[in-house]
Formats: structure tokens, C-alpha cells, sequence
């Protein structure tokens, strides 16, 4: 059995050549797979399940939907860009949302999938921010205004994190050590898959004398890439 894993697509009606390699994966090395995986931010902003009809959004929905009705397990987790993805959306795809921590079996392996970005404490500030809009009387708050106003608050919140990322060293922004580790204990496994820090590598981890293993899959610019995993291992994809 085969599992495909994505994140950080960031997909935006700027980037355009990014759809049509979600598409073509879709419809290529995804449609032979048991399931697949998108462990968040797979658009670049994501205003509320109200904006499914989107001209932009519309498509690819659409695209996963075909995934799903071929027989594919489609599953989604939020990232820091597309928190407020809810159930019209999963329902719209025929795929599921996840909890931001879930482990699961991929490749004969009990698996850690997260977005990430709970494993970068040392950045404090992007952990207050995290627990804001995580909170579900904030996302509450922010859906009961009008679809506009969000979108325009959307690009606010961009543009804002994107300032203080270029102020801000590349090492307080990836993930904290014992931050792993504890993930690792809590969770009882021996190895991670998540996104967010954009450094695609595979870890190596000693935590309580096992061995363990942390893949961090590769955002996408101007090409796309997948982690496939089956009996045979784990094995990073460049595609498009």
C-alpha cells in the first residue's frame, strides 16, 4: 500500500503553474495511491468554507473531489495559512480533517503527522499568534464577519507575517529540539512526517535510546514534491 504526503503548497491565484502541478499530481502518482495526505497550508489563505465557489478555489476542489471519488483516502490537516479550512471543505473534497497531531500507519510504521509548526517554540511571538487563531471563539469571531473583510484581513495577516519573518534569524524559526523529543514521547513513535519550516531533510533523533526519524517534506515553488511511503521505505519526490 502506498501513501503520498504534501504541505505547503501555498497555492494562490498569483502562482498559477502551482495548480497545474497539483493537478497533474492528482491525476498521476495520486491516483494510484491508497491515500494521500496534505499536512496544511495548502492555499496561501483560506477565508472560510464560504469561498468554496471562488473561481480560484472552485477547481481545485474539484480536482481532489475526482481524487476521492476514485477510491483515494483523502485526508487534510490545517497548517498556519489555512486554519479555518472546516467541514464544507472536507465534505466538498470527499476528504477528512485531521487534529493537528495524529499518528497513523504508513508503510508497515505507526506515523507522526503534524504541520509543524507546534515544534517551534523558540519563536515565541508565532506562538501567540498560533494560539489565537487556533482558538475556536476567535475563528468564530472571524467567521461571522463578512466574506470581504476576511479576505482583507487574510492579506493583512500575510503581509504582516512575511515582515516579521525577514526580521527574524532562520534558526529561531525551525523547530526547537526538545520539542521533537517530546513529540516523539508523547506519541510513542519512532518516526515524524510534518512541514512548515520549508527545509526539506530527513532527521535523524536519538530520544530515550530509540532511534527515531523526523522527514520534513519540501514546500512548493516553482515545482512541486511529495513524500511517497510504502513497505519498502520512505522516498521524497520532486515533481512538475
Amino acid at each position: 500500500m502506498t501513501t503520498l504526503f504534501i504541505s505547503d503548497l501555498h497555492l494562490k491565484p498569483e502562482a498559477p503553474q502551482l495548480v497545474d502541478i497539483l493537478d497533474n499530481l492528482l491525476r498521476g502518482p495520486a491516483s494510484d495511491a491508497q491515500s494521500l495526505y496534505v499536512l496544511g497550508d495548502l492555499f496561501e489563505a483560506w477565508p472560510g468554507d464560504d469561498d468554496l465557489g471562488d473561481p480560484f478555489n472552485a477547481p481545485i476542489v474539484a480536482a481532489f473531489r475526482a481524487l476521492s471519488d476514485g477510491g483515494v483516502q483523502l485526508f487534510f490537516q490545517h497548517g498556519n495559512r489555512d486554519f479555518l479550512l472546516g467541514d464544507a471543505f472536507a465534505a466538498a473534497t470527499g476528504g477528512r480533517l485531521l487534529p493537528e497531531e495524529i499518528v497513523v500507519e504508513a508503510g508497515g510504521m505507526r506515523t507522526l503527522l503534524l504541520h509543524g509548526d507546534q515544534l517551534c517554540t523558540d519563536d515565541a511571538a508565532y506562538q501567540q499568534f498560533r494560539a489565537q487563531v487556533r482558538n475556536p471563539s476567535w475563528q468564530k469571531q472571524m467567521l461571522a464577519q463578512p466574506l470581504a473583510a476576511r479576505k482583507a484581513l487574510a492579506r493583512q495577516m500575510r503581509e504582516g507575517s512575511d515582515l516579521a519573518k525577514s526580521g527574524k534569524s532562520m534558526d529561531i524559526m525551525d523547530v526547537n529540539a526538545e520539542a521533537v523529543a517530546a513529540a516523539f514521547r508523547r506519541h510513542g513513535v519512532d518516526r515524524m512526517i510534518h512541514g512548515h519550516t520549508h527545509r526539506p531533510a530527513v532527521h535523524r533523533h536519538e530520544v530515550d535510546g530509540r532511534r527515531c526519524e523526523r522527514i520534513v517534506l519540501a514546500d512548493w515553488r516553482d515545482r512541486g514534491a511529495y513524500l511517497r511511503v510504502d513497505a519498502h521505505g520512505a522516498e521524497p519526490i520532486a515533481f512538475g
